[in-house]
């Protein structure tokens, strides 16, 4: 019993459930942006289903192709892969069934547009930014879009088009990844070093571009949720977006001052606490 406990734990870990909260988190808040009157509760289910599906495939389908690069880090080396605890055949396997059911449930059950984006992100992803890792630190721009689409999926799923305000909510998520990720490749610049990754550029010694990156992305980041005051958009959206954008530019201002592997921790989860917070203002507005 406890082995075939850890062979459904190592699977489950395999889907990288930790992302797959935010991936959730971005699809429903596409989704019930797009609606038009009551949240249509079985259409938002199955489009979380199906989504789930899609990112989890994609999640093992990344450690399966990345498997001999992730024995080489220290913060990945006891992943199941690496570790000999799952062979590569069966992380492949299990990884294509994930993705088929779920762009087939997607497609069967709330429309080929959402299976369509869905697919689509799986495959940028696995084919582009994937392999890009070990070739250029542009790995990050282009990464940056598959990340974002889970909100399209979720526009989709509900709308079955996409219109502006569904490429508002993409440019957020797209823009946030930027000092998330960048902050995430300091941190961990000696793992992806030793494993042969170029996530940072190599003329960037002290990591002073890289840093000004961060800042730019998260001051852009900041204007651009300012964009819906344009047509009225209130105070109290304006505060529900400016203070959690103060408490991620506070620590990001930090980083810009030292290249410490702590302060890139902080801004880390600073993002992580922001993304959830400016989502949630964007909602309650449309409310």
């Amino acid at each position: 019993m406890k082995h075939l406990l850890s062979k459904l734990g190592d699977y489950y870990s395999l889907t990288k459930p930790e992302v797959n909260l935010l991936v959730l988190l971005t699809t429903s808040a596409g989704y019930y942006l797009a609606c038009r009157g009551p949240v249509k509760i079985v259409g938002l289910l199955n489009t979380l289903i199906g989504t789930l599906l899609v990112a989890s495939g994609t999640a093992t389908l990344n450690q399966w192709m990345e498997r001999v690069w992730d024995g080489q880090m220290r913060r990945t080396a006891s992943r199941p892969l690496p570790s000999g605890r799952l062979s590569a055949r069966k992380a492949l396997v299990f990884g294509i069934l994930l993705s088929v059911a779920g762009a087939l449930h997607l497609a069967v059950t709330v429309n080929g547009l959402a299976a369509f984006i869905a697919s689509s992100t799986l495959l940028s992803y696995l084919l582009i930014y994937t392999p890009l890792k070990r070739k250029t630190p542009l790995c990050t721009l282009l990464g940056a879009f598959p990340g974002a689409m889970p909100t399209l999926i979720g526009w989709a799923g509900a709308s079955s088009s996409i219109d502006s305000h569904a490429w508002f909510l993409f440019a957020i998520l797209f823009l946030w990844q930027f000092p998330h990720f960048l902050a995430i490749a300091l941190m961990y610049r000696d793992d992806y070093a030793r494993a042969g990754y170029r996530m940072l550029p190599r003329f960037d010694f002290d990591f002073r571009f890289t840093r000004a990156e961060i800042t730019c992305f998260t001051v852009i980041l900041i204007v651009t949720t300012m964009l819906p005051l344009v047509d009225h958009g209130g105070w109290i959206y304006l505060a529900g977006t400016l203070v959690p954008g103060v408490f991620l530019l506070y620590h990001v201002s930090k980083l810009a001052r030292s290249a410490s592997k702590v302060l890139a921790s902080r801004v880390v989860h600073a993002s992580v606490i922001y993304l959830p917070l400016v989502l949630g203002m964007i909602i309650a507005r449309k409310g």
